[in-house]
């Protein structure tokens, strides 16, 4: 890569400087803080945004409301192991993510590292699958934000609640990433004292502190209390039955708890990544893990999973909080404040999910246009260092929100459930293939991991445990279609479409510009943009 150095008199002073970028020919490049960069954003988030952020885009009504159905499928005791147990493949890839991103910490990583570890082709349909994944996941919040807000009236207008939230939507990306980044740390705590709130609530209540003063301990655990518990039978009788509602929550388990994604997408935008990411990854898992295992343990505490207010709630879909387990056993024990309490909580929730869910799409498709995979004219960023388009585009296609105008809502939030879970899994399957490719590429040409500024551990175990996971998780979450009479013909397209869609995309873009599998010597490990990451984080310290 061939370029000429200018001297930079101030970090702050934007220097325009000419440079050939492999496979785009020659460009201007800008040099922001000191650090030339080729997708001209900024690194104004810090250390505390990053960690927020994680949580932001993770923590929603999937939570707080919708686990119920899974309770209501597979008892307390199949919820609390699903949960506990999917967190082992979230630490995976969590570890495979921190390794690779801490070293090479560029916008829209994971994407861009398919394309150089792997195949060009890959890193196309992981892009396409990560911005499907994000985008849609945007109507899904505003739709719940309305459904939230039911809870108190449903006099608003819905196209009025639409249309507000999605101009939030806007202002807050449009403009610094660091108003981006301070209005997902103020939101992100409102979903920290949420959680910590209810687990507060379980542990209070149980022992008696409640105005029943009734000490019901884990008696919804006990068979002799409840039966059938702690694992329901779901579908069947029996040990298959009890298997199947095991199945039920895991797979709503791997659809709810996600994290380092959000981490990662964060890696070209960050302040001092080097320093910041590593205790970004490792503290949003360990948030994340306690707050998803705790708040499944919790949630089979509070109320009995055969409760018929709570499957009355949850088959009426009662808006808000009222489908939520915890506002049930709030209403049990005769509490009247704290479920309004928790509604106004649950909803900065899910306006937080949303907002994290527009930055998240937007970078994925810059990463995307910075890569040769999009027109080039999707990489221009305001003076501000937002990529103006990419924005443009994702609010675009958030205007899906307005499907629920003419459609139940709950059926619409249930399409993009169904959509978006596959994506989901699926973009962790390529992450975990990549780091696998990526670990053999550093042995291949000699590049030792202790010489990294993070090393994972138990690798490459981490790669292949989560490869195995996600992939065998993406097959089975429609499986109940092909069971006896429960044939449904959206619920297969919802569930499996993205799973067809990849390969189709991977297959179009190889034979389309003929790419070449990348051979282990041959990989390109983002040489000139670590330098450009030394050389800024050498001129920061030296401030």
């Amino acid at each position: 890569m061939e370029r000429k150095t200018s001297k930079i008199v101030d970090p702050e002073v934007v220097v325009e400087k000419k440079s050939t970028l492999e496979g785009h020919g020659s460009e201007h490049r800008l040099q922001l803080d000191g650090l030339p960069v080729y997708d001209r954003t900024r690194r104004r988030l810090k250390n505390r945004h990053i960690q927020l952020i994680g949580i932001g885009g993770t923590v929603g009504t999937a939570l707080f409301v919708q686990i119920g159905s899974s309770l209501t499928k597979g008892g307390p005791g199949s919820l609390f192991l699903a949960f506990t147990l999917w967190s082992t493949f979230i630490l995976a890839i969590n570890n495979c993510l921190a390794e690779m991103v801490t070293w090479i910490p560029i916008s829209s990583p994971f994407v861009r590292f398919a394309d150089r570890f792997v195949d060009p082709a890959l890193g196309f349909c992981a892009g396409i699958n990560f911005f499907a994944l994000q985008a849609a996941l945007v109507p899904f919040e505003v739709v719940a934000f309305n459904l939230v807000l039911q809870f108190w009236t449903d006099k608003i207008p819905i196209v009025a609640v639409i249309f507000f939230v999605l101009v939030s939507y806007a202002f807050l990306n449009m403009f610094a990433v660091r108003w981006y980044g301070e209005s997902e740390f103020w939101l992100a705590i409102g979903k920290v004292t949420l959680a910590v709130l209810l687990m507060f609530f379980t542990f209070v209540t149980m022992v008696g502190g409640n105005p029943l003063h009734d000490k019901y301990g884990f008696r919804n655990w006990n068979p002799s209390k409840v039966p059938g518990a702690p694992f329901a039978e779901y579908i069947k009788t029996g040990s298959l039955g009890r298997f199947l509602g095991f199945l039920a929550c895991f797979i709503q388990a791997s659809f709810t708890i996600a994290g380092p994604d959000y981490v990662a997408i964060t890696a070209g935008e960050a302040e001092l990544p080097r320093r910041n990411l590593p205790n970004a990854f490792y503290g949003v898992f360990y948030r994340l893990t306690a707050f998803f295992v705790l708040g499944s343990l919790c949630i089979g505490i509070v109320v009995p999973y055969s409760d018929p207010d709570l499957s009355s709630a949850l088959s009426h879909a009662r808006p808000g909080a009222g489908s939520s387990p915890y506002v049930i056993a709030m209403e049990h024990l005769h509490i009247k404040v704290l479920p309004h309490i928790v509604n106004a909580l649950i909803l900065t929730a899910v306006f937080s999910a949303g907002n994290s869910y527009v930055y998240c799409a937007s970078r994925t498709l810059l990463g995307l246009a910075l890569e040769g995979k999009l027109p080039r004219f999707m990489t221009r960023c305001t003076a501000n260092g937002v990529p103006i388009y990419c924005v443009g585009v994702t609010l675009g296609v958030a205007l899906l929100s307005f499907l629920q105008v003419s459609n139940n809502a709950a059926v619409v939030l249930q399409w993009f459930v169904n959509l978006v879970t596959a994506s989901q899994l699926l973009n962790y399957a390529i992450i975990s293939y990549t780091y696998i490719r990526f670990h053999k590429a550093l042995k291949a040409q000699g590049i030792s991991r202790d010489s990294l500024p993070h090393k994972g551990f138990w690798q490459p175990f981490c790669g292949y445990y989560a490869l195995v996971g996600t992939l065998t998780m993406a097959f089975v979450g429609g499986y109940t279609v092909f069971l006896p009479g429960r044939w449904d013909v959206p619920t297969f397209l919802f569930s499996y479409a993205m799973i067809g869609v990849v390969p189709v995309l991977f297959v179009f873009w190889k034979v389309l510009h003929r790419t070449q599998w990348r051979t282990l010597k041959s990989i390109s490990l983002f040489e000139e943009e670590r330098k450009e990451i030394d050389h800024y984080e050498e001129s920061y310290t030296s401030r």
